[in-house]
């Protein structure tokens, strides 16, 4: 008895080795677009974590440039308090039990959240004058989103002392 061999087309043998090859193709392409996905949205976390820093920073080095530090603030690191040029006065602090820098408005009694997901943050204030007034404020800032940390940092000469 001959066998009846179709030579126009496929077997059942090669569609499924075909569908199997096919099957790992989709299989591994699906694994490298998760893996971009996922790397995405942890980039994306961090900008906006770093974003947010430079943005609290900006504004902190602002208002230093034209306002007063409080000399007698004492030596904590985590807060500066300063005269603002406009009269009122307010205070940066990190809180490192919430991790979240907060602005203090001493007019309102309100704090405002600044930044979050901040890891450690120091203000390093220089006084050496005469008069003991701060001349200088050196600003570090970590954050952090999931196992990544990004350190931003600036400083300020206070213009005010400069008359």
């Amino acid at each position: 008895m001959k066998r009846a061999v179709d030579i126009n087309g496929f077997g059942i043998v090669e569609l499924l080795i075909a569908l199997a090859i096919t099957a790992l193709l989709l299989a591994a392409v699906a694994v490298a677009f998760n893996a971009s996905v996922m790397n995405y949205c942890e980039n994306e976390d961090i900008f906006k974590a770093v974003n947010s820093a430079r943005q609290a920073l900006y504004r902190i080095t602002t208002q230093l440039r034209t306002g007063l530090v409080d000399p007698n603030d004492g030596s904590s690191e985590d807060r500066c308090k300063l005269l603002c040029a406009d009269g009122s006065e307010i205070t940066y602090r990190y809180d490192n039990a919430d991790n979240k820098l907060y602005l203090h408005d001493h007019d309102t009694g309100n704090d405002y959240v600044l930044c979050n997901n901040v890891a450690e943050m120091n203000f390093k204030k220089d006084s050496n004058t005469p008069t003991g007034d701060v001349k200088s404020v050196q600003i570090s800032m970590t954050v952090v989103s999931g196992d990544t940390e990004r350190k931003v940092s600036g400083a300020v000469v206070i213009r005010r002392n400069l008359n």
